[in-house]
């Protein structure tokens, strides 16, 4: 996905993953839990070894790490061998700094000529604050990035500071999902994550501090796809159009056969994905001049939208919380299908995994845990201990 879908070689990653996990089944315990310090200082050696500066090291693991506290597993440590990989072979750079192409008050361009998006991207972010402080909104684009991961991870860095915020990622070299009507590949799975500050009211003990989502214009993301590759399972919807045109839910279809992930509305509605992929490719790289007519050979490098606005810009604190509160409310109290599954908000689940993780650890699962204990060891870097029950 682009940074967040996957790699643009979706097939190879899958099968190289398949070996470290099968491989060294026998001799290392197929899941873990580390706490947040550790997980991320863990990984902050395996990519200095691998050839980052310090700093870019460190964030580029923060960004991962969020990624699985927020509950976005498939985007979280699970890629670190994969960014491991990006950083040795140069295909992400581990030294140098932005290059601002463009500025002015409320906009920026910046190139990041193929530092990691982990590093660039929450920067990003922070310049698209300061600038939304000062003219009440900014729009910050940024090409040619590595590997993004989950646009989830960034989200409350604008949130936090009472600012709203809409980011879309895309990859020019990745074509993954097909156009309305065709089963041929044009598009990235083009994540788009947006969220607002919001605060349960009378809900002493909610850990929600925003309504966010991270989600792709595809009907689902390339490494949804993979993980049940990975695991021999179906999808749960049909999500690919095969050669032959049909709709299917079987994920090989996708990375062995040649097929296509549909766009959000899938085989029926695909036509509003469609509509969405394009409008985040002409906002991603239309607005940083790279493309795919551009970025055709440049493996995971992308095209990133950032906009942040300040709601007090427009209107009053008071009045915008009143605001998204009551419309949260109404969603929340509307008459359920099913009473023991009531409506809830986007972000609820997320919030709540990261309060629980940060207290009792970061759980890596058995794709997880096994890769980075096979990474750490090829890298010469020290195992953490585990705190997961063994098995």
């Amino acid at each position: 996905m682009p940074g967040l879908g996957g790699s643009f070689n979706d097939r190879a990653l899958v099968k190289n993953d398949r070996e470290v996990t099968v491989s060294q089944q026998q001799e290392i315990s197929p899941t873990g839990k580390l706490s947040t310090s550790t997980a991320i200082e863990f990984a902050t050696a395996c990519l200095q070894k691998a050839g980052a500066r310090a700093d870019i090291a460190e964030q580029m693991a923060k960004s991962l790490v969020y990624g699985d506290l927020f509950g976005f597993r498939t985007h979280g440590l699970r890629r670190l061998p994969y960014n491991v990989k990006q950083l040795q072979s140069g295909q992400s750079q581990g030294q140098g700094d932005v290059d601002v192409v463009q500025e002015r008050l409320a906009t920026a361009h910046w190139d990041a000529h193929g530092l990691s998006g982990l590093y660039v991207i929450p920067q990003a972010v922070e310049h698209a604050i300061s600038k939304a402080r000062d003219c009440g909104t900014a729009t910050v684009v940024v090409r040619r990035c590595d590997h993004v991961a989950s646009l989830a991870a960034y989200l409350h860095l604008a949130t936090e500071q009472g600012m709203v915020i809409s980011m879309l990622a895309s990859t020019p070299a990745q074509a993954s999902v097909a156009p309305f009507g065709a089963k041929g590949r044009v598009f990235s799975p083009n994540p788009f994550g947006f969220a607002v500050p919001y605060s349960p009211q009378g809900e002493a003990n909610s850990p929600q501090r925003s309504i966010m989502f991270d989600m792709s214009f595809s009907v689902t993301a390339a490494g949804k796809v993979r993980q049940a590759y990975d695991r021999q399972e179906s999808l749960p919807w049909p999500a690919i159009i095969a050669p032959d045109g049909s709709a299917t839910a079987n994920p090989a279809s996708y990375l062995d056969e040649g097929g296509a992930l549909l766009p959000l509305g899938g085989i029926d509605l695909g036509f509003k994905g469609y509509g969405l992929c394009l409008m985040s490719e002409l906002l991603t790289m239309g607005l940083t001049g790279y493309g795919r007519d551009v970025g055709a050979d440049d493996g995971e490098f992308n095209s990133v939208y950032i906009q942040v606005s300040d709601p007090t810009a427009f209107t009053s604190t008071a009045e915008f919380d009143r605001v998204v509160a009551d419309l949260a409310q109404r969603c929340l109290q509307a008459e359920p299908i099913n009473a023991e599954q009531p409506p809830r908000l986007p972000g609820e689940r997320a919030w709540r995994e990261f309060d629980r993780q940060m207290n009792q650890g970061v759980e890596l699962d058995e794709l997880t845990w096994p890769r980075l204990c096979h990474v750490a060891r090829k890298l010469g870097v020290a195992i953490p201990a585990s705190t997961a029950e063994r098995s």
